[in-house]
């Protein structure tokens, strides 16, 4: 970090009297602290003599030179004598032995460490300079974040003399130059998307600035916003043309003809710094390839091209092909088999590792990364313990190396991404069941089932030319009961080589069985059922009706509280129990308190349960209890974060207990770590007598569709109960489902599909005369109403949400409904009556309890405020829905709040802040879906526009005049065409 002022440590001494350390800060306004007590230090003038001698570095400043540097060349004719007074009055609030006279000048000596935020910033940036030389790029942030945050508003803020303005100018340029560089560490790391609104802010700030015009451009493309990036440039040399009548500098120019070109090199970070390793070591850790690897001959051209381009470093960064498809597919053996061919094109080394993705127990980065750090010569006693630290130290040694790295059965793309390296002449090959379309700039590969050519081949190969050659047909007929799954297929086919008095027609009838046909496929799962059914045999019967009756529960584990409801045993029994199987290798400790069964385990108990399970109602008797527990729980979490809504009292009724929490944090944790589970056990009730708890668990966990997080199974839940209770002919479950299912298609933006739902909604609850559904179904329809700008009929549904939740005793939801109300009657033009009405839901959120919906509160009176053009006061109440927002988890709202912040600044003309506001709501998201997306796209663009970044403005216009097409939104888009029309028409 070039340029970097330097303030030495100041001289330590012994101040006379035992007393708190001093303590001075410089970057911001000149203040001074004993202890945590702050200190007088007096007129300007005299602020200017003590940040004088502080930024001497303890060195002595003469008389003459201090006169210098308060009033330049006209200075008082009292100026000795004023120099005199200052430092007099400040010695005696130093305390003696800081401030000494000495040559006719003055000094401050006898700080102690840390006295100086300055000294601080400095001591940190060079620690994280070190880091960064030392390829820890994350902890070299962390150093930079730190001197960073010292800086507390302008620089000797007040401080008048010529030597202050220089001081100031030259610390706001090296603050400039510590931002960009842990900006660039940002984009390294793959931040781009939170870099974005940094970087919007600060090149508003300095617009002539070309480095962070580059950084933006550069996050700008690898948060996928092409256009943007490219608007940027164009802007920017349209910027130096005007203002300085010169061109970007070169490597402006350069970035955007590789953003024209989409250069590969630029969809991932760039190397780390390169560091020196141990002795290189050449690991060669590829499995064997199977010697009758047969076809896939155009995927196998396919990889080994890719491969080969990465070894030549072709301008391209390391290449990473993803292979994806369903068990037994044959993922790893072409891997392996490509991994082979490519070997000359690796000489420094082939890794290899099984990260058991498709097990209960993937393989953690962090020990993955050891393994390979050991195998790359790296001494154990230089292999750092955390995974960021692991990860930097693996792509430095790779650096300057052309290895191949295949990872073998990876759970998913964080899994696999500190496992990759970072620099061009690697590659990687990953074999995953899902499809890794969120890992950045793989070449992503979905690998089938053979062809009936291929299987017939393969078949072919491992049982003999000449059994096959006289019976094609019934071979074809073989293969084609495999359903051409390799697998499958090699299974089959072992099984008859190993069988000489079988022909392949005994086989083909064999297969033909479905009833058995698994049965046959699986020689080898025999043995692993063989093994299950053993150690089943020799279970205690408490261990054996557990492992039973805990596989029938859906979901990806359990918790230990609710296997104790499936059970109907205490906690602690249960957990003795759970932990008995663990030992056998029948269950898995997924976390602590957290149990799950790999799947073929699970089938397997469920086997066991039809079979043993008697009476066969203990089956249904231990779904019940479980859903009972989740629908109690999720009661006493709603509760806690709803006081004052009565919905609780109207639920079906629960036989088993649930948790109980006694503050919102921990029942959030609940609720969302048992997201997963708790949806599926509404999905797998929804057939059954329990239909209408299930429903009732679905509202209960509405939290779900508004944090962002679980939106989708939430909304496959909600649409699979309303076709089980339309199917079932319940109108009063039916009603609920509706409207649950209005509520997520109502925070994705799909208006039309939800007012069909609530609609539904309505009139079901009608019929069955359930008030408290009837209310919800009318607030949303209300808000639907809003969006569609149809403020009358708005406010009749709120009125009439509100008489419901009155007739009930709901205060907390009349108070939301009353929040509603505010919007429709501010769109009417009624701001006032607006304003009055938001102040009141507000009073009775806070009189409630401060509810998780006291964010609604503020955020609806921000906008009635805003509205009515009292912007200061919007501000505060934006500022504190967000606060309400994040403590309850609801990041699309957070984004909303951000968006109408944005708004404000936009109208008190603020266009810097209006669009760091709205980068930051485009990168939470917003209530509203695609529709919101595009009013902070519209937004943001008209703040760029008023910034002079007509070319990226336009590029945001764009986006959004295409998202409102794609949605059907007329009145918006328009909007949007009519700010088109001037760039169109010049």
């Amino acid at each position: 970090m070039d340029g970097v002022p330097r303030v030495e440590p100041l001289e330590q001494g012994r101040p006379e009297e035992s007393a708190a350390p001093l303590r001075f800060s410089l970057l911001g306004p000149v203040r001074a602290w004993r202890g945590a007590e702050p200190l007088p230090t007096g007129s300007p003038q005299q602020r200017a003599l003590l940040a004088a001698l502080l930024l001497r570095e303890g060195r002595t400043a003469t008389a003459s030179e201090l006169i210098d540097a308060l009033w330049g060349d006209e200075p008082p004719s009292q100026a000795l004598a004023a120099v005199r007074t200052y430092a007099s009055r400040l010695r005696k609030v130093l305390g003696s032995g800081v401030l000494v006279s000495e040559s006719g000048g003055y000094a401050i000596r006898s700080l102690g460490e840390g006295a100086l935020d300055l000294a601080l910033a400095q001591e940190l940036a060079a620690d994280a300079e070190k880091a960064r030389t030392a390829g820890d790029l994350c902890h070299a942030r962390v150093l930079l974040n730190k001197a960073l945050s010292l800086w507390d508003g302008e620089v000797l803020a007040g401080v008048p003399g010529p030597y202050a303005d220089t001081q100031r100018t030259r610390l706001e340029e090296w603050r400039l130059q510590l931002a960009e560089t842990r900006l660039d560490m940002d984009l390294e790391q793959g931040c781009h998307a939170e870099a974005v609104s940094e970087l919007t802010a600060l090149t508003a700030a300095h617009p002539l600035r070309e480095r962070l015009r580059e950084l933006l451009m550069l996050a700008l493309y690898r948060s996928g916003r092409q256009a943007e990036a490219l608007a940027v440039y164009a802007d920017t040399r349209r910027l130096l043309a005007d203002e300085l009548g010169v061109d970007p500098r070169p490597g402006l120019k350069d970035l955007q003809q590789r953003i024209l070109q989409a250069d590969p090199a630029l969809a991932e970070p760039s190397a780390p710094v390169e560091e020196p390793v141990a002795a290189p070591v050449k690991p060669a850790q590829l499995p064997a390839t199977v010697s009758d690897f047969t076809g896939r001959a155009s995927f196998v051209a396919e990889l080994s091209e890719v491969l080969s381009a990465a070894s030549a470093a072709q301008g391209r960064v390391m290449a990473v092909s993803a292979l994806a498809g369903i068990g037994g597919v044959g993922k790893t053996t072409l891997a392996v088999h490509v991994a082979h061919q490519a070997r000359s094109a690796f000489p420094d080394g082939q890794l290899y590792v099984d990260l058991q993705g498709a097990g209960a127990r993937a393989a953690e980065p962090e020990t993955v990364l050891g393994s390979f750090l050991r195998a790359l010569g790296t001494a154990d006693s230089a292999i750092p313990d955390s995974l960021e630290e692991r990860a930097a130290l693996y792509r430095s040694v790779l650096d300057g190396r052309r290895v191949l790295v295949l990872l073998d059965n990876a759970r998913d793309a964080a899994q696999v991404r500190p496992l990759l390296p970072g620099t061009e002449g690697c590659a990687a090959l990953v074999t995953s069941r899902v499809r890794m379309v969120d890992l950045a700039g793989a070449h992503l590969v979905d690998l089938d089932v053979m062809s009936p050519e291929e299987a017939l081949l393969l078949f072919t190969k491992i049982v003999g030319e000449e059994r096959v050659a006289s019976e094609r047909e019934a071979a074809l007929d073989v293969v084609a009961a495999c359903g051409f799954l390799p697998l499958a297929i090699r299974i089959a086919a072992s099984r008859l080589a190993a069988r000489r008095t079988w022909t392949v027609s005994v086989l083909a009838a064999k297969l033909g069985d479905e009833r058995r046909r698994l049965d046959e496929l699986q020689a080898g799962d025999l043995a692993v059922k063989a093994t299950f059914e053993l150690g089943y045999g020799q279970l205690e019967p408490a261990q054996a009706r557990a492992f039973r009756l805990l596989g029938l529960a859906d979901g990806p584990d359990i918790s230990l509280a609710a296997a104790a409801a499936v059970l109907d045993l205490p906690v602690e029994e249960t957990e003795d129990l759970l932990e008995s199987l663990v030992d056998t290798s029948l269950l898995e400790s997924a976390a602590p308190g957290r149990y799950r069964y790999h799947d073929l385990v699970r089938l397997y108990a469920r086997a066991c349960a039809e079979r043993d399970e008697q009476p066969p109602s203990e089956r249904e008797a231990a779904m019940s209890r479980l859903l009972d527990f989740y629908l109690a729980t999720a009661a006493g979490v709603y509760a806690i974060e709803r006081p004052g809504d009565r919905l609780v009292d109207h639920l079906e009724a629960t036989e088993y207990a649930g948790l109980r929490f006694t503050e919102g944090a921990a029942a959030l944790d609940w609720l969302y770590t048992e997201a997963a589970s708790l949806l599926a056990c509404v999905q797998q009730s929804a057939g059954t007598d329990r239909l209408r708890r299930a429903v009732d668990l679905l509202w209960m966990a509405k939290d779900l569709t508004e944090s962002g997080a679980n939106s989708h199974q939430y909304e496959t839940t909600a649409r699979a109960a309303c076709e089980a209770t339309r199917a079932a002919g319940d109108v009063r479950a039916e009603g609920r489902a509706r409207t649950t299912l209005s509520q997520v298609l109502l925070v994705s933006g799909r208006i039309e599909q939800a007012a069909e739902q609530a609609e539904l909604a309505m009139e079901l609850a009608g019929s069955a005369e359930d008030i408290t559904a009837r209310s919800w179904a009318a607030n949303d329809r209300g808000y639907i109403f809003l969006r569609q700008k149809r403020y009358v009929d708005a406010k009749k549904s709120f009125d009439q949400a509100i008489k419901g939740y009155q007739a009930v005793g709901n205060r907390l939801n009349e108070a939301v409904a009353l929040v509603n109300l505010s919007r429709a009657n501010l769109g009417m033009g009624n701001v006032a009556k607006a304003v009055e009405i938001a102040q009141r839901a507000l009073a009775a959120h806070v009189e409630l309890g401060r509810p998780m919906r006291l964010g609604n509160g503020h955020y609806n009176l921000g906008m009635a405020l805003a509205g009515a053009g009292r912007h200061a006061e919007a501000l505060r109440e934006f500022s504190d829905a967000l606060s309400n927002f994040a403590d309850h988890r609801q990041r699309l709202w957070e984004g909303a709040t951000h968006f109408r912040i944005a708004e404000v600044h936009l109208a008190l003309r603020h266009p810097a802040r209006a669009a760091q506001g709205a980068e930051q709501a485009l990168a939470l998201g917003c209530i509203g879906g695609d529709w919101m997306r595009g009013n902070v796209l519209t937004l943001l663009g008209r703040a760029l526009s008023a910034l002079g970044q007509a070319d990226r403005a336009q590029a945001c216009w764009r986006e959004a005049l295409n998202l409102y097409e794609k949605n059907g939104v007329a009145e918006e888009a328009d909007e949007v065409r009519a700010l088109l029309m001037p760039a169109a028409a010049a």
